[in-house]
């Protein structure tokens, strides 16, 4: 019976340009970190973080990722790599699909890790920048299975079924299938626009957004993990995978409830080497009056501060024709502070 309506599958996951093969799996990938990356800067730069440091730790946590996934993949799938008839070199063969989130957020949390000490940053601050930002890239990737013909549901007809054409060595049947692929890609767009939401409303802090993103993502991967038919262990009639969505789950909530009662709020981003470059944003008032904080002068006086009415004042009275003196000076720099209010860079 043919449908009125379906989703086509592409004929080829490449595209050619020119020579250059592109692939459309890895092209899907690409343009989800570049999405990852960029909403991460604007969110840390906007709680107070310098521009560029996400895409400094993004050189870290995206090979780890991607090595972490591949790794996922390759284990809890060794028979497709690892038994009799089939090619080992084939488990690096990466554009070919076959990337576990699972493996690719813990992989990549630890180069996170790794970049954000370096900066000298705490990694839950850094993780709640990112994580709305990693699900629209997850939402993107899942488009990568659609140029595979990888990763669809039971068959079905209803207008928004996936065709799928027959492959006998991919192990395709022809027919029409739940988009799965379609299914998790919006699930993806609900879960960051939820965790920016929430961001905004409760203000969360101390890895709080990344636990909320990684919880509602496992509740969508559970019930679209069961309308798969690819080749998956099962445990107790469970898919692995449905197995890993509770786990992780259950960590995720436990974090957030224990994580909101010993540190609430939301911590301050504080660079270490944003000091050498002067402050992100107005700079604190220092002193019980609000001056700035004394320096002593060339004549080794005190003076009041060294702002630019301090340096008026000290060219216009410290001068030799004039024939005031240095500790004249100075109080003449703090009067001329006192009148107008110092101008901070």
């Amino acid at each position: 019976m043919d449908l009125l309506a379906y989703i086509p599958s592409p004929s080829s996951g490449v595209i050619y340009l020119g020579p250059v093969p592109l692939r459309g799996y890895a092209f899907c990938i690409i343009i989800g970190v570049f999405v990852a990356v960029w909403l991460g800067g604007r969110r840390w730069v906007a709680r107070g973080g310098r521009v560029g440091t996400v895409a400094d730790i993004a050189v870290w946590a995206v090979p780890f990722g991607l090595v972490g996934g591949r790794l996922y993949h390759v284990i809890t799938d060794y028979e497709l790599y690892f038994t009799d008839g089939r090619d080992w070199v084939d488990a690096f063969k990466i554009w070919q699909g076959g990337l576990g989130i699972w493996g690719a957020v813990a992989l990549g949390a630890l180069g996170a890790w790794i970049g954000c000490r370096r900066r000298g940053i705490p990694l839950p601050a850094y993780a709640d920048a990112i994580a709305p930002g990693i699900a629209f890239a997850q939402a993107i990737g899942r488009w990568g299975n659609w140029f595979n013909q990888e990763l669809y549901g039971k068959a079905t007809t209803v207008p928004w079924a996936l065709k799928i054409d027959g492959d006998a060595d991919a192990g395709r049947v022809a027919g029409t299938y739940h988009p799965t692929f379609l299914y998790e890609s919006l699930w993806c767009v609900g879960v960051a626009l939820l965790v920016i939401w929430a961001d905004r409303r409760f203000r969360l802090g101390h890895g709080r957004a990344f636990a909320l993103y990684v919880a509602a993502y496992t509740v969508g991967r559970f019930w679209i993990e069961y309308l798969r038919v690819d080749d998956a262990h099962h445990v107790l009639g469970l898919r692995l995978n449905d197995w890993t969505s509770i786990v992780v789950f259950l960590g995720a909530v436990a974090y957030l409830v224990i994580s909101a009662k010993k540190v609430p709020g939301r911590e301050e981003v504080v660079e270490p080497a944003a000091a050498e470059d002067g402050p992100v944003g107005p700079a604190p008032v220092t002193g019980a009056s609000g001056e700035a904080p004394a320096e002593s002068d060339a004549a080794g006086t005190t003076g009041v501060g060294t702002t630019g009415a301090d340096k008026a004042g000290a060219n216009e009275t410290g001068t030799d024709e004039a024939g005031a003196d240095t500790a004249g000076a100075g109080k003449a720099g703090a009067v001329a502070a006192e009148a107008e209010p110092s101008k901070k860079p």
